[in-house]
């Protein structure tokens, strides 16, 4: 595999067989796995796992010290707060063989997952989802919602630009930071303008 499309630090150990897009930067002690597959852009920050058969979108941010196993899938633009966790198994077992019941997580794109957080396999982070700090996810998130605490529960709504939305009595909302509007219909949020 050629390193000419990407920087990979000279700690870290990129396994043959896996897929590492150009312009991403693979920085001290982490490991890429053979079959797993990064996009354009990222940055793995250090110490950083990355097991066979996991997908990166294209602009992943994974900060210092996260492992990501096999089953979870992140869409573009996801960021990774720093020690956060994913799961593959509901009920590991040391001396239980369970790699046949790997569980599927996905992330969708433009979510955040904030430090130190945990996310319990077999969920969806729906698009633009913000995970608080330390928050346990235990169930799937919706799109564009603020979830935080153990179990994670959702207390509003975040913008594409990371931002708190407040919705008014029509279901309106405006992002302070970039000025979009947003809608709150039948439970969802979605972006209009």
């Amino acid at each position: 595999m050629s390193e000419s499309h990407f920087y990979a630090h000279p700690t870290a150990v990129i396994d043959e067989g896996c897929e590492i897009g150009e312009g991403s930067h693979i920085w001290h002690f982490c490991h890429i796995m053979p079959g797993a597959r990064i996009g354009r852009n990222c940055i793995l920050g250090q110490n950083v796992f990355v097991a066979g058969g996991v997908v990166l979108g294209n602009n992943v941010k994974v900060q210092n010290n996260v492992s990501i196993y096999a089953g979870v899938e992140c869409a573009d633009d996801v960021f990774l707060g720093p020690s956060m966790v994913f799961t593959n198994v509901l009920n590991p077992r040391s001396a239980v063989e369970r790699k046949s019941e790997y569980r599927r997580t996905r992330v969708g794109r433009g979510a955040s997952i904030g430090a130190n957080a945990t996310i319990v396999c077999g969920y969806d982070i729906g698009e633009f989802a913000f995970i608080g700090a330390g928050a346990v996810v235990t169930k799937d998130v919706l799109p564009y919602a603020l979830v935080v605490g153990n179990p994670a529960r959702q207390i509003g709504w975040m913008s594409e630009y990371g931002e708190r939305l407040h919705f008014d009595d029509s279901g309106q909302a405006i992002c302070p930071g970039s000025g979009e509007r947003y809608e709150l219909r039948h439970g969802r949020v979605r972006k209009i303008s």
